[in-house]
């Protein structure tokens, strides 16, 4: 019997034990913070687009009752954005854009990316 032969259950074992403990590495993945179910739009001003792994980010300012207010927006990662038609310049600071958003159930300024509606008429993800 070869080493490998000997110690196989016992590895396989192992493993069995240790794959729960993968599991908790997902759960940042979770979008029930957002509100799934509701989609806002804002006309924003771009103040900062990050193009970064994991998750690809807007900071934008938004005119609300006299008074602005800054958003932040979680979008997916860089490789799915690309997909979409996006690049590391898509955005830049000052454009003026629609975003469409599903926003945080807790009522801060924040949400997750759904679309967004150039000044040019260009649209990027899902705008409706």
């Amino acid at each position: 019997m070869t080493i490998t032969r000997k110690f196989m259950p016992a590895l396989l074992g192992a493993a069995v034990l240790a794959a729960p403990l993968a599991l908790p590495a997902s759960a940042h993945h979770s979008y029930s913070m957002f509100d799934m179910r509701r989609t806002v739009v804002l006309d924003a001003t771009v103040v900062q687009f990050r193009w970064q792994n994991p998750h690809a980010f807007i900071r934008a300012t938004v005119q609300a009752g006299g008074q602005t207010e800054e958003w932040s927006i979680e979008m997916t990662s860089p490789n799915n954005l690309t997909q979409e038609g996006w690049t590391r310049t898509s955005l830049r600071q000052g454009d003026r854009v629609q975003i469409y958003v599903h926003p945080l159930r807790s009522g801060a300024r924040g949400g997750s990316y759904v679309g967004v509606r150039k000044a040019d008429g260009t649209v990027l993800g899902t705008v409706e």
